[in-house]
């Protein structure tokens, strides 16, 4: 077995999980249930599928599989109750019916759309809709969404834990909520979609620099709630903000996977309809008044991407436009970018300056993102030496392959320079 076929098993298996999800919760109503059944079928074919082969209709063998382990879970729920209750009555001897339908006759319809806002439940905390809509549509693992939270792995598997055993005990049907309450979920999903994207555009694990499914999901999903709302602001910046970052992606890497620092990407490869796209959807919803963070980062997106080479890139511009987006989010990664963006028009020791609160701040004080913009910044500072000691800090701290190797090459060039 190849590992081509292993990857390409692995990513079928994540593009078929919300899908068949979102069947299993249709049917069955009891989402915790549902997931966990539906865990067991994607092991069930991780282990088949490699050696027995893909089946011809792999999503409709994965509803089978977790039919089968929830028509399981019911018969002991059922044995459960009798034990306690001592009730033998019509109803508990019933044995529960197996669903056996043909997938291919499921109603055609955006399910994935249907169990994002479902997961977006307005009995949960902001964070833990969001970590479990990353779990459960994103198919991001536990150690993936703690990552991007900034907490420990325990703490968010709790976090999800918890999130599923509150829509159970809700009894939210798997259905589009009402406009009200589809609004009051929208702030949660647009950023559920915002970190599937990021997690897609630069993994935070692993071998791989980019997770292309990934980011296709959240762009695909994106459109999708653009439809449904046409007008609203900031679901079209989101989407121009993918579309101008996701533009960039090939030339992000190099032939053996390498990262690439925007400054250095061959800027051919970028994907002009993509741009051209972008910056027309940026451009039509600034020009409705209200103003949202998804916006001001698009626009940033678009700054870079209309900037033919990078010393053509209008650094002011971008500059204020953090300035914009740091008065309406306390977010330490903007703090990141806006430093850098204050060295490019002010010179390195004004962004090492604006670095200097994030130190004390627990979210990104140890994060390998400080470290490598300190490095990058003390670089420009001419203090190699410090330069090459956060440099090799950041390379420790991050668990990316990828930006492992491009971090310690940074250190290692400046330690070969006289």
């Amino acid at each position: 077995m190849s590992d081509g076929r292993e990857s390409s098993s692995e990513h079928l298996l994540r593009d078929l999980a919300p899908q068949v999800l979102a069947a299993v919760v249709r049917r069955y109503g009891d989402f915790a249930a549902s997931e966990d059944a539906v865990q067991e079928a994607l092991l069930v074919a991780a282990n088949k599928w490699p050696s027995e082969g893909v089946p011809d209709n792999p999503r409709a063998w994965l509803i089978q599989v977790a039919a089968r382990r929830m028509a399981d879970h019911l018969r002991s729920e059922i044995a459960r109750r009798r034990r306690e209750t001592s009730v033998m009555n019509e109803e508990l001897a019933d044995e529960p019916a197996v669903p056996a339908p043909d997938a291919d006759q499921e109603p055609e319809r955006e399910d994935t759309l249907l169990l994002l806002f479902m997961c977006c439940h307005p009995a949960l905390t902001r964070a833990s809709a969001i970590a479990l809509t990353l779990r459960a549509v994103g198919g991001l693992t536990t150690a993936e969404i703690a990552h991007a939270f900034l907490v420990p792995e325990a703490t968010m598997a709790q976090r999800i834990s918890r999130a599923k055993q509150l829509i159970k005990k809700s009894g939210e049907r798997f259905a589009m909520p009402s406009e009200s309450e589809r609004d009051e979920r929208l702030e949660a999903v647009l950023h559920v979609l915002y970190l599937i994207f990021n997690e897609g555009y630069a993994s935070s694990s692993g071998s791989s620099l980019q997770r292309v499914d990934l980011s296709s999901d959240a762009i695909r999903l994106t459109r999708a709630v653009r439809q449904l709302l046409p007008q609203d602001g900031e679901v079209s910046g989101l989407l121009a903000l993918m579309l101008l970052t996701d533009a960039r992606r090939r030339a992000r890497s190099g032939p053996e996977g390498e990262l690439i620092p925007l400054d250095e990407q061959d800027r051919t490869l970028w994907d002009r309809e993509a741009i051209v796209e972008g910056v027309a959807l940026i451009s039509e919803t600034l020009s409705r008044g209200a103003i949202g963070a998804y916006q001001l980062q698009a626009a940033i997106a678009a700054v870079h991407d209309e900037a033919a080479r990078p010393e053509d890139t209008d650094w002011p511009q971008i500059l204020a436009l953090y300035g914009l987006l740091q008065r309406m989010s306390d977010n330490p990664m903007l703090t990141l970018n806006q430093a850098v963006a204050a060295a490019m028009v002010h010179g390195p020791a004004h962004g090492l300056k604006l670095l200097e609160p994030l130190d004390t701040d627990g979210r990104i004080a140890s994060h390998h993102r400080l470290a490598a913009v300190r490095a990058h910044l003390l670089e420009r500072a001419g203090d190699p030496a410090a330069a090459i000691r956060h440099y090799q800090l950041a390379a420790a701290r991050t668990s990316s392959i990828p930006e492992r190797n491009y971090l310690l090459l940074k250190a290692a060039r400046l330690r070969q320079k006289p």
